[in-house]
C-alpha cells in the first residue's frame, strides 16, 4: 500500500508541472477566444477525456510503440517542441485579432470541436514533453508489473491520471471568467503573454531534444563487445 501510495505522488509531482493545467488554461482560452462559454466548458471535457487516453496510452504503451517505429525520446521531443514553437509563433503574430475578424455575426465558420484533439490536447496540453515523462515513468515501473503488487501500482497510476484530468477539465472549463476578470483588453494581453510563453517552451522542448541528439553524435556510446 506504501508503494503504492508513493507511486501516486510520484507521478502526479511528475506529470502535473509539466502538464500545468492553470496555465494552459491562458493557451485554452487564447485559442478559443471566439467561442462561447458553453462551447469551451465542451472542448474543456473533450481535451480533459482525450487528455486521460493520451496519458495511459503513453504509460501503457508508449515504450512499446516508440520501439516499434524505431523513435527516440529526443527525437519525438524535437519534433514535437517544434510544433509547440510554431503553434506559439502563430498565437503570438496573430493574436486574437484575426479570429474576431474571421467570425461572422459571432459565429466562427470553422467548427472549433474539431480543434479538441489537435491543437489543444496534443501537442498543446498533453505534448512532447508530458509524453517523454510518461513514457519514462512507464519504464521505471515496468519492473513491478510482475509482482504482486503490479495491479496495485497500476491502479495507483490510473488514479493519479484521473487527478490530472479532472485538474484539466475544472481549469479549462473556467477559463471564461478569467475572460470576464481580465476583460477585453486584458485578455488580449493574456493571449500574447500566453503566446509567448508558449513560445518559449515550444524551443525548450526542441533545445532538450536537439542537445542530447547532439550530445549522443559528439560522445556516442561505447559499441557492444563482439
Amino acid at each position: 500500500m506504501n508503494a503504492a501510495f508513493n507511486t501516486f505522488l510520484l507521478e502526479l509531482a511528475a506529470i502535473f508541472p509539466v502538464v500545468n493545467p492553470p496555465g494552459s488554461a491562458l493557451v485554452f482560452l487564447a485559442l478559443t477566444y471566439q467561442t462561447t462559454p458553453e462551447i469551451r466548458r465542451l472542448l474543456a471535457w473533450r481535451v480533459a477525456r482525450n487528455a486521460f487516453f493520451v496519458l495511459v496510452g503513453s504509460l501503457s504503451l508508449g515504450a512499446l510503440i516508440l520501439r516499434l517505429y524505431g523513435i527516440s525520446i529526443p527525437v519525438l521531443r524535437v519534433a514535437g517542441g517544434f510544433i509547440v514553437a510554431v503553434a506559439g509563433w502563430k498565437l503570438l503574430s496573430e493574436g486574437s485579432q484575426k479570429e474576431r475578424e474571421a467570425t461572422a455575426d459571432g459565429v466562427s465558420s470553422a467548427n472549433p470541436l474539431d480543434q479538441a484533439f489537435y491543437p489543444l490536447t496534443l501537442p498543446l496540453t498533453t505534448g512532447p514533453g508530458t509524453i517523454a515523462v510518461v513514457i519514462s515513468l512507464g519504464l521505471s515501473r515496468s519492473s513491478y508489473t510482475s509482482s504482486a503488487d503490479g495491479a496495485l501500482l497500476i491502479l495507483a497510476s490510473l488514479i493519479a491520471v484521473i487527478v490530472i484530468a479532472a485538474a484539466i477539465y475544472v481549469c479549462f472549463a473556467n477559463a471564461d471568467r478569467v475572460e470576464r476578470l481580465l476583460g477585453p483588453g486584458g485578455t488580449d494581453i493574456a493571449v500574447r503573454l500566453s503566446a509567448f510563453i508558449l513560445f518559449c517552451l515550444g524551443i525548450q522542448i526542441l533545445w532538450s531534444g536537439g542537445s542530447e541528439l547532439l550530445q549522443s553524435i559528439i560522445h556516442p556510446p561505447p559499441a557492444a563487445p563482439v
